[in-house]
Parts: structure tokens; sequence; C-alpha cells
């Protein structure tokens, strides 16, 4: 299993927009590009941070090469407008060693 680390800073009133796209966008690309879905959280001061999953690096490489176009455009505009241009940046990536994770939800 591979991991990718997501951050983006989203402009003040579009929070709900951003997440809106992410969401919908993510479930494209785990249909589309094979991943494996992806957490997302959101910090105080309005940065995001998203946690996927992928089940080798190859898959992740290939739908970065495509840069995750997936097929649904009114997604990736709601995501693409809710950003502050140049704040998208990938800051992990690697094999995941351990996985301690469980699915629980409240």
């Amino acid at each position: 299993m591979f991991a990718v680390i997501y951050r983006w800073q989203v402009l003040p009133g579009c929070e709900a927009q951003f997440e809106t796209g992410w969401r919908r966008g993510t479930e494209r690309i785990a249909a589309e590009f094979g991943g494996w879905g992806s957490r997302l959280h959101k910090q105080a001061d309005g940065v995001y941070i998203a946690y996927a999953q992928w089940p080798d690096e190859d898959t992740w490489k290939k739908a970065m090469e495509s840069r995750m176009h997936h097929s649904d455009d009114e997604a990736r505009r709601q995501y693409r407008e809710a950003i502050v241009p140049g704040t998208f940046e990938t800051i992990a990536q690697g094999d995941v060693v351990a996985d301690l994770l469980e699915l629980r939800r409240p």
C-alpha cells in the first residue's frame, strides 16, 4: 500500500465548495484511477490536509501523470475555484510499513 499527503489553502468562505468538490473528485479518482480513497482534515487556519491511499506507487504515478483529470468537470471546477492559487502541494509520500487505523464511525 502507498500513501500520499496533500495540502491546500482554501479561500475564506469557500470551505463547503472545496469540500464538495474534493469529495466528488475523490470518488471519481477512486473509480477511474484506482485510488483507495482519502481522508480530508481541516486545520483552524483554513489549511486542508488529505491523506490518500493507493494500491502502489505506480498506480499513483499514472494518476498524477494525467493530473488526475477525472470525468466530473463540475467537481473539478468547485475544487479549483476554492483554492488559493499556487497552494496545492504533495507534502509526503511513501509505502505504508504499518497500518493501525481502524474504520470507526461516530
